[in-house]
C-alpha cells in the first residue's frame, strides 16, 4: 500500500516549519526513492516498513546535526572576547564546529566518557556503535597510559612494578577485525544482493559460534532453536 504523511498529525506543521521544507518535499523524501538507471529516472513508492526506517534515519540525522550545532554554539560562547580566525572554507570557528580554528588562548569543552559497556533488554545497532566507540577509547587509553609508558620504563631501565590491566583487544577484534568482525560481515552482507537478517546471523554463527570457525574463537553461543530465529546467547 502507498504510504503518505498523516496531515492530521499535530506535530507535522511544527516539523515542516522547523525543517524549512514543504509537505510535498518531506513526503517525497520519506515515502519514495528515486532510482536512476540507463539514463532514466524512476520514482518508486516505499512500503510502511521502509518509510518508518527513512523516518528513523531522518530523526537520527537531525539529532546529530543539532548536537553539533549546540557544541559549536557552546564553544563559541566560551571563546567570547577571543578573535575567531577563519578556516580554509572562509567560515569562522563558530560556523565550522568547535574551537579548532580559534586562537590557542581560547577555552574549550572536552568531555571524554570511556567507561561503561551498556547492555539493555533490547540492544539496537546504535547501541553496538556506542559500545564499540567506548571500547575503542578504552583501548586507546590503555595503550598510552599503560602499554607505552611501561615500554618507556623498560627502555630507560627504570625500576617499577608491572601493572596488570584488562586488555579489550578481543572485543575490538570481534567487532571490527577484517573479514571476521561483526561490522566487516555486515558490510559484506550489505554489498551482496538478496541477503537478509537471517543470512547475516548465519554468517556470524559460522565465524564466531564454533572454535573451528573463521574467527578461530567462540565469541557467541546459540543452540539450534536460537539459530532458526536468528538469536544468540
Amino acid at each position: 500500500a502507498e504510504c503518505r504523511l498523516n496531515e492530521d498529525n499535530y506535530s507535522l506543521e511544527a516539523a515542516l516549519e522547523l525543517g524549512g521544507v514543504s509537505l510535498g518535499a518531506l513526503e517525497a523524501a520519506l515515502c519514495s526513492v528515486v532510482i536512476e538507471a540507463g539514463g532514466e529516472r524512476l520514482v518508486k513508492t516505499l512500503g510502511m516498513t521502509q518509510c518508518t526506517k527513512a523516518l528513523e534515519a531522518l530523526i537520527k540525522a537531525t539529532y546529530g546535526a543539532l548536537f553539533e550545532y549546540l557544541v559549536r554554539r557552546v564553544n563559541g560562547c566560551i571563546a567570547s572576547g577571543v578573535e575567531l580566525q577563519a578556516d580554509t572554507s572562509g567560515r569562522t570557528a563558530d560556523d565550522s564546529f568547535g574551537a579548532a580554528s580559534v586562537a590557542e588562548t581560547a577555552a574549550f569543552i572536552a568531555v571524554l566518557d570511556i567507561f561503561g559497556f551498556e547492555s539493555f533488554d533490547t540492544n539496537s545497532f546504535e547501541q553496538l556503535c556506542i559500545n564499540y566507540t567506548n571500547e575503542s577509547l578504552q583501548q586507546q587509553f590503555n595503550r598510552f597510559v599503560f602499554k607505552l609508558e611501561q615500554a618507556e620504563y623498560e627502555r630507560e631501565g627504570i625500576s617499577w612494578k608491572f601493572i596488570e590491566f584488562p586488555d579489550n583487544q578481543n572485543i575490538l577484534d570481534l567487532i571490527d577485525k577484517r573479514h571476521t568482525g561483526i561490522l566487516s560481515v555486515l558490510d559484506e552482507q550489505c554489498i551482496q544482493a538478496f541477503n537478509s537478517d537471517q543470512s547475516f546471523a548465519k554468517s556470524l554463527y559460522d565465524k564466531h559460534c564454533d572454535k573451528g570457525g573463521a574467527a578461530g574463537t567462540a565469541a557467541f553461543a546459540a543452540n539450534n532453536g536460537q539459530k532458526v530465529r536468528g538469536m544468540f546467547n
